[in-house]
């Protein structure tokens, strides 16, 4: 467990970045990842989902995969399907099999008009993947989900530039280094704050000594302006890391990470997000220089 760090180190980061370069090259344009799909007007994690991230000009879906009893990877945030059957099945996902799991309708929680969405395979929303398309492929679970997810990725003959990993736990990402060197993973970050001293933990050293260890090609993190500034951001680029963040809904904040020169903004909603990265910059980040 990393320690907390003092309160006068958590001053000394403010002051560095306060007082670091202001300057942070701005990419032309920022990829948009939909998140579980456009789910907030769809399903989450359903080919619905996913169809209207296409429709709604995305540059990628995100999508949460996991295994079934019978070793199958389906789409599924969740560990159970309580939430997505509007409560009606509460079935933890990894005691089922596919065959039972394809029952359920994971649709119409959300509205009528989607009554009869099934949980999708990983094969099935690969093969709705347009040319030219991306996947960010959350791992929910562990590194023994990397080698059935190689299978099928293998099979499906996509080519594996149109796949982004992304996980959590370090040693998936690490796994994934092993068996996919092909792919791109990013290690998926959080932050909390501590009430006492104020201080975000991981802090900064703590997420570059990460990315080093377990050999990430770039981060995703929360969109925690707090954290994620222009001092954060300079010491990525300088070190050679992809930059994301996740999951941002609002214009202002996606304003901000524009102009700090994100690679992708994770949102639920693509197109408003896209129409919202056409205005100037964001208010916001001159409170956060």
């Amino acid at each position: 467990m990393p320690q907390t760090p003092s309160v006068l180190s958590c001053v000394f980061a403010t002051v560095l970045t306060l007082t670091g370069s202001l300057f942070v090259s701005v990419t032309a344009a920022q990829e948009i990842v939909a998140h579980r799909g456009a789910s907030h007007d769809a399903p989450e994690n359903t080919l619905a989902a996913f169809r209207l991230a296409w429709d709604q000009g995305a540059d990628a879906i995100e999508g949460d995969f996991r295994l079934t009893a019978d070793g199958q990877v389906v789409c599924l945030h969740d560990a159970d399907t309580k939430r997505v059957t509007g409560g009606e099945v509460d079935w933890k996902v990894s005691e089922v099999t596919l065959e039972k799991l394809r029952t359920l309708d994971v649709g119409k929680w959300k509205g009528e008009s989607f009554a009869g969405e099934r949980i999708p395979t990983l094969a099935e929303v690969l093969a709705i993947i347009p040319p030219g398309k991306k996947l960010f492929l959350e791992i929910k679970g562990g590194p023994e989900l990397v080698e059935p997810i190689r299978r099928v990725l293998v099979s499906s003959g996509i080519s594996l530039q149109q796949i982004v990993i992304i996980a959590f736990d370090q040693n998936t990402v690490m796994e994934v280094r092993r068996l996919l060197p092909e792919v791109k993973v990013h290690w998926l970050v959080s932050y909390k704050q501590d009430k006492e001293t104020g201080c975000w933990t991981p802090t900064a050293d703590e997420v570059f000594q990460t990315l080093s260890r377990i050999r990430a090609h770039g981060v995703d993190t929360e969109a925690n302006p707090e954290v994620v500034n222009r001092s954060f951001v300079e010491r990525l680029r300088r070190e050679g890391y992809e930059f994301h963040v996740w999951t941002v809904d609002e214009g202002d904040r996606a304003r901000l990470f524009r102009d700090l020169g994100v690679d992708s903004i994770t949102t639920n909603r693509p197109a408003f997000i896209r129409q919202e990265l056409q205005k100037p910059g964001s208010e916001e980040i001159t409170m956060r220089q």
